[in-house]
Protein backbone atom coordinates (compact mmCIF):
# COMPACT_ATOMS: atom_id res chain seq x y z
CA UNK A 1 0.00 0.00 0.00
CA UNK A 2 1.41 3.63 -0.78
CA UNK A 3 2.42 5.48 2.36
CA UNK A 4 1.57 8.85 0.51
CA UNK A 5 -2.30 8.83 0.63
CA UNK A 6 -4.87 11.10 -0.16
CA UNK A 7 -5.40 13.77 3.05
CA UNK A 8 -9.72 12.87 2.62
CA UNK A 9 -8.59 8.55 2.58
CA UNK A 10 -9.38 8.23 6.27
CA UNK A 11 -12.51 10.61 6.76
CA UNK A 12 -13.73 8.39 3.82
CA UNK A 13 -13.17 5.18 5.53
CA UNK A 14 -15.36 6.67 8.10
CA UNK A 15 -18.05 7.81 6.34
CA UNK A 16 -17.90 4.38 4.44
CA UNK A 17 -17.70 2.60 7.82
CA UNK A 18 -20.55 4.93 8.75
CA UNK A 19 -23.03 4.10 5.76
CA UNK A 20 -21.96 0.46 5.85
CA UNK A 21 -23.33 0.98 9.66
CA UNK A 22 -26.39 2.56 8.85
CA UNK A 23 -27.22 0.16 6.49
CA UNK A 24 -27.10 -3.00 8.56
CA UNK A 25 -29.04 -1.26 11.48
CA UNK A 26 -31.99 -0.24 8.97
CA UNK A 27 -32.28 -3.60 7.20
CA UNK A 28 -32.55 -4.99 10.78
CA UNK A 29 -29.22 -7.36 10.20
CA UNK A 30 -27.48 -6.14 13.28
CA UNK A 31 -30.28 -7.56 15.36
CA UNK A 32 -28.89 -11.76 16.31
CA UNK A 33 -31.97 -12.82 16.03
CA UNK A 34 -33.07 -11.40 12.47
CA UNK A 35 -29.51 -13.44 11.82
CA UNK A 36 -30.60 -16.35 13.28
CA UNK A 37 -33.97 -16.56 11.58
CA UNK A 38 -32.03 -16.17 8.20
CA UNK A 39 -30.01 -19.21 9.11
CA UNK A 40 -32.40 -21.57 10.16
CA UNK A 41 -34.43 -20.59 6.76
CA UNK A 42 -37.36 -18.42 8.46
CA UNK A 43 -36.41 -15.08 7.30
CA UNK A 44 -34.42 -14.35 3.92
CA UNK A 45 -34.07 -10.53 4.38
CA UNK A 46 -30.31 -10.79 4.55
CA UNK A 47 -30.26 -12.46 1.35
CA UNK A 48 -31.56 -9.66 -0.48
CA UNK A 49 -29.22 -7.28 1.42
CA UNK A 50 -25.99 -9.64 0.75
CA UNK A 51 -27.31 -9.78 -3.23
CA UNK A 52 -27.28 -6.02 -3.24
CA UNK A 53 -23.96 -5.62 -1.62
CA UNK A 54 -22.56 -8.39 -4.04
CA UNK A 55 -23.79 -6.40 -6.67
CA UNK A 56 -22.24 -2.85 -6.17
CA UNK A 57 -19.45 -4.38 -5.25
CA UNK A 58 -19.25 -6.36 -8.25
CA UNK A 59 -19.98 -3.45 -10.64
CA UNK A 60 -17.10 -1.10 -8.59
CA UNK A 61 -14.71 -4.27 -8.98
CA UNK A 62 -15.38 -4.72 -12.97
CA UNK A 63 -15.77 -1.05 -13.85
CA UNK A 64 -13.44 0.67 -11.58
CA UNK A 65 -9.62 -0.96 -13.03
CA UNK A 66 -11.22 -0.07 -16.84
CA UNK A 67 -11.71 3.51 -15.59
CA UNK A 68 -8.36 4.49 -14.10
CA UNK A 69 -5.11 2.25 -13.47
CA UNK A 70 -4.94 3.13 -9.66
CA UNK A 71 -7.07 3.80 -6.79
CA UNK A 72 -7.91 7.58 -6.41
CA UNK A 73 -7.12 8.34 -2.84
CA UNK A 74 -4.42 5.73 -2.32
CA UNK A 75 -2.38 5.65 -5.60
CA UNK A 76 -2.30 1.76 -5.35
CA UNK A 77 -2.90 0.05 -8.70
CA UNK A 78 -5.90 -2.24 -9.37
CA UNK A 79 -4.99 -5.80 -9.18
CA UNK A 80 -6.16 -9.25 -8.56
CA UNK A 81 -5.33 -10.62 -5.19
CA UNK A 82 -6.32 -13.95 -5.30
CA UNK A 83 -6.18 -16.72 -2.14
CA UNK A 84 -6.26 -20.09 -3.46
CA UNK A 85 -8.75 -22.09 -1.94
CA UNK A 86 -7.28 -24.51 0.33
CA UNK A 87 -7.43 -26.30 3.48
CA UNK A 88 -6.92 -23.06 5.68
CA UNK A 89 -9.89 -21.57 4.10
CA UNK A 90 -11.90 -24.43 4.31
CA UNK A 91 -11.41 -24.65 7.96
CA UNK A 92 -11.34 -21.22 9.13
CA UNK A 93 -14.61 -20.90 6.94
CA UNK A 94 -16.38 -23.93 8.80
CA UNK A 95 -15.21 -22.97 11.88
CA UNK A 96 -16.31 -18.57 11.22
CA UNK A 97 -19.48 -20.35 10.15
CA UNK A 98 -20.07 -22.64 13.50
CA UNK A 99 -19.17 -19.08 15.21
CA UNK A 100 -21.39 -17.17 13.27
CA UNK A 101 -24.73 -19.54 13.70
CA UNK A 102 -23.74 -19.77 17.32
CA UNK A 103 -23.55 -16.33 18.09
CA UNK A 104 -25.94 -14.60 15.05
CA UNK A 105 -23.80 -12.24 14.41
CA UNK A 106 -20.90 -12.10 12.30
CA UNK A 107 -17.83 -9.13 12.82
CA UNK A 108 -19.22 -6.17 11.06
CA UNK A 109 -22.94 -6.52 12.13
CA UNK A 110 -21.35 -6.84 15.50
CA UNK A 111 -20.38 -3.50 15.82
CA UNK A 112 -23.34 -1.73 14.51
CA UNK A 113 -24.97 -4.35 17.17
CA UNK A 114 -23.60 -1.80 19.47
CA UNK A 115 -24.87 0.98 17.98
CA UNK A 116 -28.68 0.28 18.00
CA UNK A 117 -28.17 -0.45 21.96
CA UNK A 118 -27.55 -4.16 21.81
CA UNK A 119 -24.73 -3.99 24.80
CA UNK A 120 -25.04 -7.57 25.69
CA UNK A 121 -22.98 -8.26 22.11
CA UNK A 122 -20.19 -7.56 23.95
CA UNK A 123 -19.74 -10.49 25.01
CA UNK A 124 -19.89 -11.93 20.91
CA UNK A 125 -17.12 -9.16 20.15
CA UNK A 126 -14.99 -10.50 23.09
CA UNK A 127 -15.19 -14.00 21.94
CA UNK A 128 -13.90 -12.63 18.44
CA UNK A 129 -10.64 -11.01 19.86
CA UNK A 130 -10.00 -13.87 21.72
CA UNK A 131 -10.68 -16.30 19.28
CA UNK A 132 -8.27 -14.04 17.18
CA UNK A 133 -5.62 -13.83 19.57
CA UNK A 134 -5.36 -17.75 20.14
CA UNK A 135 -5.06 -18.45 16.30
CA UNK A 136 -2.77 -15.83 16.55
CA UNK A 137 -0.53 -17.99 19.24
CA UNK A 138 -1.43 -20.67 17.56
CA UNK A 139 0.04 -20.05 14.34
CA UNK A 140 2.94 -18.52 15.87
CA UNK A 141 3.71 -21.29 17.69
CA UNK A 142 3.13 -23.96 14.88
CA UNK A 143 5.70 -21.16 12.06
CA UNK A 144 8.80 -21.60 15.75
CA UNK A 145 8.43 -24.82 15.40
CA UNK A 146 8.59 -25.60 12.18
CA UNK A 147 11.90 -23.06 11.76
CA UNK A 148 13.10 -24.77 15.16
CA UNK A 149 16.35 -26.81 14.73
CA UNK A 150 15.78 -30.83 14.54
CA UNK A 151 18.49 -31.63 16.82
CA UNK A 152 21.63 -30.42 18.58
CA UNK A 153 24.50 -32.71 18.85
Amino acid sequence: MSEDRHPLFMPLILVGGMIFGFGLGFSQMARPEVVLNFLQFEDFGLLFVMFGAAIVSGIAFAVMPRIRDSAPLTGDRYERRLKPFDRNVLIGGAIFGVGWGLSGICPGAAYASLGVGNVTILWAIAGMFAGAYLQGVWRSKRAAAATAPVGAD
